[in-house]
């Protein structure tokens, strides 16, 4: 059999890494071992992760768990290295593992737990004092009690990504722009999916360099270019424009085995799509990697900042600078010096008017890879300062670029969202920078009735242009502030919605319509607070497979959508999750007898799956819990609780339909069927036994103050099918549907917004349409199951014009699921 191997297009900022894959069999404990051992030698981090992991659960070995650990870092699947490296300390009962905290408290930043992290680091130092790794450990903390500081939003500075124009699965990285900002050159490979490698296609992938042109906001499709550049045999990238765009400077790279043996510095002359024979620039290169070439100016002449691993710097890759001495010729390199260059990598200078933009592990930052800059008074560099959120994230961001006015530019980062080969942030796409001239931001401040600041509030901003509702912008005040911001678009209307978990939401309107200027506005909310919560709970001790009731999920009848005062039993079962990041739960879910069996299976497989879309929503892995609808199979037994509330029930009565059909009045037998019709949960895998809080019974109505009702009566918007199964659908596969609704109140209502994720296109829009009570309408939309990779249950949210009693604009949901085969 041939040598073959995968590349995910990772080329990385400290090299380029090529992941080999071998066909993958099941076999015996010491085949995997031999098979792991053999992949890891050669780079191939997949499948050498796979092996580890399938020895590990024929064995159960714990010597293999760093190793796992390690495996899942390398393949940048953050959360589940997080989960490996927790489960290593953990058991690290002799302290053989503790220079591990190092790379876990990095894991515990990338997911954004900053205080958990800087704990982390805080006991690396304690454990290990001397370590090589001290100062970055203290860098590393400091980057964490700066992103709990840093605000959420970069005033003025919107981040997206560029989309598909531009960004394939596997990697595009080192973007430049043309000086007006209408062309893009970057590298990447050419595939749209992983790349398979064998001896007869090894001349095809290496990475080459692309063009594109921006028509309005269209990007064209990238085009490769000539052989001037694009030479075969090296991987070509790292690319950069000269200002006046008639110089490129980029790098060619060769490999031995899987390591990179060689990265040097070209430079050609020409423009657009036709450029001159490649030359290597003399002077900057020599025995050690040199990359991400930049032009710029100190002391009044022309230089070249670069990035390389020479002897004599601080740190894995340091800033260097040379002086252009004629053409493609440079003075030998100078190292920035350590106010430029730490301990850690300095890659990816981008020099612009006296500032020097580049992005570093060594200095304070968010994540992995932050965007720095610095600026020159013509004898020194300033102090280095961090650019903040959106040019950063917890992850890698780097390769920032501007045009020649400064306010549209580019950057490469593997955060969340992204377009990915393997895992969810195994690859990097490319992000747009967009700056406002006129900056007009939103603070908002809640407080209570009598003017106390009010913590842990989230504040709604929803745009309503043209009277209609745009997707609201969420920010949570935290536990420690109870303030938020927002940046604000010109000549829009907007709503402004206050909420917290125990008050009454309030809204406000306002607009930047006719704003000339830069400026900051303001507004207080003053929230009226709910009823007091009941006292703190007792405990209960839950058992390995012994189902707990969570008594406030509970379904109307014919639904699956989990009432409001569910959340409670939600969030505290999300509670036990991430203290025990190892336990796998079930999740059930029962039905009354109302209905036939195998409607009454499907029903309470829905409402199973329900409850497990929200604690995915907030971050629980899928796979570890297990949703299951029983239907009417399993009537519920009353516990002791239950009897005490319900005066007709005792202790030990089993909720049959021969029972329930006994009871004397229709209320009675209505509350038995709401204690069937219930989910419940229990452990599977990890401890045998918890000590819990109690979840305590919440009363399902509300009074809520007088906020008027509307004129005319109530519009209801029911659908005559709310859920459709779509079945087995294949990978690439398109599936159509209607759904019927009609208005049930006695008002008319006016739809506002259909909001559904990029996989599911709404054919004919409703928005702005209105219905009159007993008017019919139809919800036409197709599914794409190109971007799936697992079967899932899709929601399609319809905000109505019309609120609820409370203020909250009225919304109904509506799903479907689909099967996903490959």
């Amino acid at each position: 059999m041939k040598n073959a191997y995968f590349i995910l297009g990772l080329i990385l900022l400290s090299g380029l890494q090529v992941l080999q894959a071998q066909p993958l069999t099941k076999s015996s404990l010491d085949q995997n071992l031999i098979a792991a051992r053999k992949s890891w030698a050669n780079l191939d981090y997949v499948n050498a992760l796979e092996y580890y992991e399938d020895a590990y659960e024929d064995s159960d070995e714990r010597a293999l768990i760093d190793t796992i650990a390690i495996l899942q870092f390398k393949v940048r699947d953050y959360r589940s290295a997080e989960r490996w490296f927790s489960r290593l300390l953990r058991r690290d009962k002799e302290e053989e593992f503790t220079k591990y905290r190092y790379t876990y408290g990095q894991l515990l930043k990338m997911n954004e737990k900053y205080a958990e992290a800087i704990e982390e680091f805080q006991l690396f130092l304690a454990t290990n004092p001397g370590d090589s790794l001290e100062t970055l450990a203290k860098n590393e903390i400091s980057g964490a009690e700066l992103a709990l500081e840093l605000p959420q939003n970069l005033k003025g500075v919107t981040v997206e990504n560029a989309g598909r124009d531009l960004n394939d699965k596997v990697s595009e990285y080192t973007p430049t722009l043309s000086s007006n900002g209408k062309e893009i050159y970057f590298a990447t490979f050419d595939a749209d999916d992983v790349i398979y490698v064998d001896e007869e296609n090894m001349e095809e992938t290496y990475a080459m360099i692309y063009r594109s042109t921006l028509d309005d906001t269209d990007w064209s499709k990238p085009q490769e270019l000539g052989g001037e550049i694009n030479r075969p045999g090296f991987h070509n990238s790292n690319v950069r424009l000269s200002p006046d765009g008639s110089t490129m400077y980029f790098t060619r790279a060769k490999l031995q085995g899987n390591t990179v043996s060689e990265s040097k510095i070209y430079f050609s002359k020409g423009g657009g799509d036709s450029w001159s024979g490649a030359q290597e620039l003399k002077g900057v290169n020599g025995d050690y990697i040199a990359k991400h070439p930049t032009p710029g100016e100190l002391y009044g002449k022309r230089v070249l900042f670069f990035a390389s691993n020479m002897e004599g710097g601080y740190g894995g890759f340091d800033l260097y600078y040379a002086t252009l001495i004629g053409e493609g010729e440079y003075s030998a390199p100078v190292n920035m010096g350590d106010v430029i260059n730490t301990p850690g990598d300095e890659e990816t200078p981008y020099y612009r008017e006296g500032t020097l933009y580049f992005a570093s592990t060594g200095h304070p930052g968010l994540g992995g890879f932050d965007h720095f800059y610095s600026t020159w008074d013509g004898e020194k560099w300033s102090p280095v300062l961090n650019m903040g959120r959106g040019y950063n994230t917890s992850v890698d961001d780097y390769g920032f670029t501007l045009d020649e006015e400064g306010y549209f530019g580019v950057l490469t980062s593997n955060r969340a969202g992204g377009r990915s080969a393997y895992g969810r942030t195994c690859c990097d796409d490319i992000y747009t920078v967009n700056i406002a001239r006129i900056v007009v931001d939103l603070v908002v401040g809640t407080f209570t009735n009598d003017k106390k600041p009010l913590t842990g509030s989230t504040v709604y901003l929803v745009p309503t242009t043209n009277d209609k509702m745009g997707t609201p912008n969420a920010q949570n005040s935290g536990d420690k502030s109870n303030v938020v911001g927002f940046d604000l678009a010109l000549e829009t209307p907007y709503m402004l919605i206050g909420t917290h978990p125990d008050y009454y939401p309030d809204t406000v309107t306002l607009n930047t319509v006719g704003v000339k200027e830069s400026t900051s506005l303001e507004h207080r909310f003053y929230l009226e607070p709910k009823p007091v919560p009941p006292p703190e709970p007792e405990f209960d001790t839950l058992e390995i497979n012994e189902p707990i009731v969570l008594e406030n999920i509970l379904y109307d009848f014919d639904s699956d959508r989990i009432r409001e005062e569910a959340e409670s039993d939600l969030r505290a079962v999300l509670e036990i999750l991430n203290d025990y990041p190892e336990m796998v739960i079930e999740l059930s879910s029962h039905t009354d007898s109302q209905g036939g069996d195998d409607y009454n299976e499907d029903l309470s497989q829905r409402r199973a799956e329900s409850a497990r879309r929200w604690l995915v929503r907030e971050g629980i892995d899928r796979d570890r819990i297990v949703a299951k609808g029983y239907g009417e199979s399993q009537p519920q037994t009353v516990n002791a609780r239950a009897a005490a509330l319900a005066d007709f029930l005792n202790e030990g009565d089993v909720l049959t339909p021969e029972f329930i059909d006994a009871l004397e009045t229709q209320e009675q037998k209505e509350r038995a069927y709401e204690l069937n019709r219930r989910t419940e949960f229990k452990i599977l895998e990890g401890p045998t036994f918890i000590t819990i809080k109690r979840i305590q019974k919440k009363e399902t109505t509300k009074e809520a103050p007088d906020r008027g009702s509307l004129p005319g009566g109530k519009p209801e918007m029911k659908f005559v099918k709310e859920f459709v199964d779509f079945g087995q659908v294949r990978k690439g596969e398109q599936k159509e549907y209607t759904f019927v609704f009609y208005n049930a109140g006695d008002a008319p209502f006016t739809i506002d917004l259909i909001s559904a994720c990029d996989c599911t296109k709404v054919v004919n829009d409703l928005t702005g349409e209105t219905f009159e009570p007993g008017e019919k309408g139809r919800l036409e939309i197709i599914f794409d199951s190109s971007e799936k990779d697992e079967s899932e249950v899709i929601d399609i949210d319809i905000f109505l014009a019309e609120s609820d009693e409370n203020g909250a604009p009225l919304m109904k949901t509506v799903q479907y699921k689909f099967e996903l085969v490959k």
